[in-house]
């Protein structure tokens, strides 16, 4: 709706406008400082600029009115406006808020080690990650949802030597001395139990093929991280793995020229004249290469696959090693303007205002999975989605485990539910509904119409700002509304009972596909 306005607008005036609402909705339903803009050009005061635009409006269908107020024009949208709007949104429901950018992008997200399943850390930056894309798909933006799998180096070897430490304690019985570092967790157990039926328990003692147990043990994690996000109804376009990148490594280097240099038997990439806070090592003495050299290698790739935008999605751990990524980058001759690197923080999970206990099953962390067993995935989706991702983020389980309104997610739900109520028990058909015109309406019903359809607005603006915590606030604002209006206004048996229930379809189209781009499915009728 703001888009259509907008358009209007320049096309009246010529130029861009700014378009605001107004705090105090008796100004209308939108707002412009354009005369501001314009007084130094015209040389005339805001004021009068403001009153002269006014009067230019004034056969505008599109408006009921446009008012000078203090320099500012005020417009209010049209019965007929907001009608035709309405009933086009109601006849292609799968277009609503739908726009077409001719923008390629390419997002990659969580890339976590497949070394254990996912913990509750992962699933903060898997649901940003996952909301952002579905917020780009419905905008019309062509993007790939990528996952990286660090494959490749220590923390694959480890999980080999992890496994046969593992068997040979509980499977084998023996007496076993464990090192600092080794993976622990349940799911080790059906990694050994899959290992001893594929390979026998030869392999469990034979160090010589601890690599051979690893390389395969990676991709039985795989899965188990890929059918955890599915339980989340998070899904990804394509896998790179970071194993398949370094038969390119020496054509990379090459392109690197004379950004990368050998000292003290390492390899260095010169990333401080970058920016970075001292050069960084690229390549161990020992020939082994650096987490930063799989980068360099898969973020050529990236860029060679030519994209017009690249956003990547790392841990708060990461912020400092931005710098080194993007000089790399340019040094591989791209332009790293092109990548755009957002932050997710760390999370602390409560359980009735205590800490949540760490299950020594999984490893001393808290699994994805099992918070989803607890409260479900909607729940889990809302919680993560539902505050900025560079912030840190606390919340009770029990707080989202209660069926009333002081659960976000049960609130909303519960609006979009009460509606289908409000229709089933209405007399009208369907089509008796659709063709009421949506006139007349007091204030109250106004407000709740145009607050519904500022769906695209509100998308648009999570998407381009990156903060996808304005689509679940728009969506419990919009709920509070609809209760609200439900117990002011009787609706079944009044004289306009057709158009009051068009408007609260309108209402149930903004919850279902906003609920929509949060992978949240909207529930027609709540359960007991």
């Amino acid at each position: 709706m703001k888009q259509r306005v907008s358009a209007l607008l320049r096309e009246k005036l010529g130029r861009e406008v700014i378009l605001e609402k107004p705090r105090d909705r008796s100004f209308g339903h939108f707002s412009t400082p354009i005369a501001f803009s314009l007084a130094k050009e015209l040389r005339k005061s805001p004021m009068l600029i403001a009153e002269d635009l006014a009067s230019s409006f004034s056969q505008d269908k599109e408006f009921s009115s446009v008012e000078s107020v203090k320099g500012y024009l005020n417009f209010r949208l049209s019965e007929d406006f907001l009608q035709e709007y309405a009933s086009w949104a109601l006849d292609n429901p799968s277009e609503f808020a739908k726009q077409e950018k001719n923008q390629k992008i390419l997002l990659e997200f969580v890339s976590a080690n497949p070394t254990g399943p996912l913990h509750i850390g992962h699933a903060r930056g898997a649901v940003y990650g996952d909301t952002l894309y579905r917020l780009a798909k419905h905008l019309g933006y062509d993007i790939t949802a990528e996952y990286y799998v660090n494959d490749a180096g220590n923390q694959i070897d480890l999980l080999g030597l992890s496994i046969q430490l593992y068997a040979q304690e509980n499977i084998l019985k023996q007496r076993v001395e464990y090192p600092e570092s080794y993976y622990r967790g349940e799911y080790l157990e059906n990694l050994a139990n899959g290992a001893e039926e594929k390979f026998g328990i030869e392999i469990f003692t034979d160090v010589s093929r601890q690599k051979e147990l690893a390389l395969w043990a990676k991709d039985k994690v795989m899965e188990i991280v890929v059918d955890s996000l599915a339980e989340t109804n998070i899904h990804f376009d394509t896998f790179v793995h970071e194993s398949g990148l370094y038969d390119d490594w020496d054509r990379v280097m090459k392109k690197m020229g004379d950004n990368v240099y050998e000292k003290d038997e390492k390899l260095w990439i010169k990333s401080q004249s970058k920016g970075d806070d001292h050069d960084r090592v690229v390549v161990r003495d020992d020939g082994r290469p650096t987490y930063l050299a799989g980068d360099i290698v898969y973020h050529n790739q990236k860029f060679e696959r030519g994209y017009d935008h690249y956003i990547n999605i790392w841990g708060a751990d990461h912020h400092g090693y931005i710098p080194r990524v993007n000089a790399a980058i340019d040094f591989l001759g791209f332009d790293s303007n092109k990548l755009e690197v957002l932050l997710s923080q760390m999370v602390s999970l409560l359980k009735d205002g205590e800490p949540y206990k760490m299950s020594k099953r999984a490893g001393n962390v808290i699994l994805m999975s099992d918070i989803v067993k607890e409260i479900g995935s909607d729940a889990l989706r809302f919680i993560f989605a539902s505050k900025k991702s560079d912030t840190a983020l606390e919340f009770d389980l029990a707080e989202f485990k209660k069926q009333d309104s002081s659960n976000p997610i049960f609130y909303i739900q519960y609006a979009h539910a009460r509606i289908q109520t409000l229709l089933s028990k209405s007399s009208l058909s369907h089509e008796d509904i659709i063709s009421s015109p949506l006139k007349g309406f007091d204030k109250n019903a106004d407000t709740l119409l145009f607050d519904a359809l500022l769906l695209p607005e509100v998308i648009e603006d999570a998407f381009n700002s990156r903060q996808v915590q304005k689509l679940p606030d728009y969506l419990k604002s919009l709920a509070a509304s609809l209760h609200k209006f439900y117990y002011d206004v009787r609706i079944i048996g009044k004289e306009d009972e057709a158009k009051l229930l068009k408007l609260l379809l309108i209402v149930a189209l903004s919850l279902k596909t906003g609920l929509s781009l949060m992978g949240i499915e909207a529930k027609d009728r709540m359960s007991k």
